[in-house]
């Protein structure tokens, strides 16, 4: 277990301000209507990533990681797939969790935060850690409709599965035309949703942290 920093979040200062200052950033009452957000948000997914992480939703995670530790008897974790920039570890390792961050590396144009991703296929990643059996696998925005996102569920035997993503199905975020609770629910129903935290969210957006447990 990595040592505890006091707790900073600056995409959330720059999502606040953006709600105060930019037209149609932030919450709005027109936002279920929107089909679009504002242009300034692929300068925010390229410095901070897809989806703004909470205290609340990384305590989540932290709790469920600790929790599969004791379990284990060892050390628990937590693998990100799709890392991206590593945002939402570096948030994580502040905590004091140990986050293995898993990326392609396909998009190179973008403020990293972690200087350790592993530039592997995820999937064979996952085989190679034993289905990270004693991990929380963690998937940020991850596309339901890809053969990459079938492949890590499928080569994951852990017990807990957190998803950032949509709550509704408008076609703007990850899950296009369904919500990943659906998903798993038709999909993976060895796995029951247990905790669904909404994240800071954007105009024409609505995200949350959803948290899927293995049936006992």
């Amino acid at each position: 277990m990595l040592k505890k920093q006091p707790h900073i979040n600056p995409y959330l200062d720059v999502w606040a301000w953006s709600c105060a200052a930019l037209q149609f950033a932030g919450p709005d009452a027109r936002a279920a209507r929107l089909t679009h957000s504002h242009h300034v948000l692929p300068v925010f997914y390229h410095h901070f990533g897809c989806a703004c992480p909470s205290f609340e939703a990384l305590e989540v995670v932290r709790q469920l990681a600790a929790r599969i530790g004791r379990q284990s008897g060892g050390g628990g974790g937590v693998v990100e797939v799709g890392s991206g920039n590593g945002y939402w570890a570096y948030m994580l390792r502040r905590l004091g969790v140990a986050v293995a961050a898993v990326d392609n590396g396909d998009s190179v144009w973008r403020t990293m935060w972690i200087g350790d991703t592993v530039v592997q296929d995820a999937a064979k990643f996952l085989a190679g850690r034993g289905g990270a059996r004693d991990d929380v696998l963690l998937m940020v925005y991850p596309q339901v409709s890809t053969r990459f996102t079938r492949s890590v569920l499928e080569a994951y035997k852990g017990d807990v599965i957190a998803v950032a993503g949509t709550q509704n199905a408008n076609g703007f975020t990850a899950f296009r035309d369904e919500v990943v609770d659906a998903f798993v629910a038709r999909e993976m129903p060895e796995f029951e949703k247990t905790v669904q935290v909404a994240l800071p969210s954007f105009a024409g957006k609505d995200e949350a942290l959803f948290v899927f447990e293995r049936r006992v």
